[in-house]
C-alpha cells in the first residue's frame, strides 16, 4: 500500500515528552504555580510558538513564562548528559525491517530540524532517516500539513503514499490533512474515536506494528 513511512519524534520514537512535561512541572512548582500534567499536555505535538502561547496562558503570563522556562531549561540541559530521552519500544527493530525492505524513511516532527538530528543522532537511529522535517522550517505547525508535506517532499515520495506514524491528535491531523494514512501510537493522552477510526490502526507500541509491515508496505518492497 506503502512507498515511504514518515515518523513523528517526540513520544513516538524517543520517550522524551515525560521527560520534558515533569521538567515543566516541577519547575513551575519550584515557582509557587500549580501546573497540571492534563493541562500541560495541551501543547503536545503543537509548534514551538504555539505552545509558548499556550504555556504563557497557563503560568499566567509572559513573566512566569520565561522564569519557569529557564528552570526547566536548566534541568534538562543537565540532564541531557545522560540519555534521557531513550527509544520507545520497537523503534530499533522496525527502522531496521524498513531499511532491509528499502522502504524511504522520514522525520516530520514539531520540533526544530536541528534538535531532531541531535536527539536520534544521541540514540544512533538518525542513519535509518533518508529525510527530516522540523517544525521551524514551515511556516505553520501541527495540526497544519505542511511539516508532513515537506517530510514527503524531501523523501521524492507523494505523501499519499506514505504512512504517518504520530502519537498526538495535532500530529495525526497534520498527516491526515497532508493526504497521508495513519497508524496511532498514542503516548500521553487518550487520543479521538474520531481519529482512531480515520486510521489505519491504533497501537500500543510500535513493536506492534513490526507484524504488519509486509501487508503495509508490501508494494514497496525491493523497489
Amino acid at each position: 500500500m506503502f512507498h515511504a513511512a514518515i515518523f513523528d519524534m517526540d513520544g513516538l520514537l524517543i520517550d522524551s515528552e515525560r521527560v520534558i512535561m515533569r521538567a515543566w512541572i516541577d519547575s513551575a512548582r519550584d515557582v509557587g504555580i500549580a501546573l497540571e500534567p492534563d493541562a500541560y499536555a495541551g501543547v503536545v505535538g503543537r509548534s514551538a510558538p504555539e505552545s509558548t502561547e499556550i504555556l504563557v496562558a497557563l503560568l499566567g503570563g509572559p513573566d512566569a513564562f520565561h522564569a519557569v522556562r529557564s528552570r526547566a531549561a536548566d534541568v534538562l540541559s543537565r540532564e541531557r548528559r545522560e540519555p534521557v530521552f531513550p527509544l520507545k519500544s520497537g523503534v530499533r527493530d522496525l527502522l531496521t525491517l524498513l531499511q532491509a525492505m528499502d522502504i524511504r524513511c522520514g522525520v516530520a516532527s514539531s520540533s526544530s530540524a536541528a534538535e531532531i538530528r541531535h536527539r536520534l543522532g544521541a540514540v544512533d537511529v538518525l542513519p535509518h532517516f533518508r529525510a527530516v522535517a522540523g517544525g521551524d522550517e514551515v511556516p505553520r505547525g501541527k495540526p497544519d500539513p505542511a511539516v508532513y508535506r515537506l517530510a514527503a517532499e524531501r523523501l521524492g515520495v507523494p505523501v499519499t503514499a506514505c504512512l504517518a506514524f504520530e502519537d498526538s491528535e495535532y500530529g495525526a491531523r497534520a498527516a491526515l490533512a497532508a493526504g497521508a494514512q495513519v497508524v496511532l501510537v498514542p503516548d500521553l493522552r487518550t487520543l479521538p474515536e474520531s481519529l482512531a477510526r480515520n486510521s489505519i490502526g491504533v497501537l500500543r507500541t510500535l513493536t506492534d506494528a513490526i507484524e504488519h509491515v509486509p501487508r503495509w508496505f508490501a508494494a514497496a518492497r525491493g523497489a
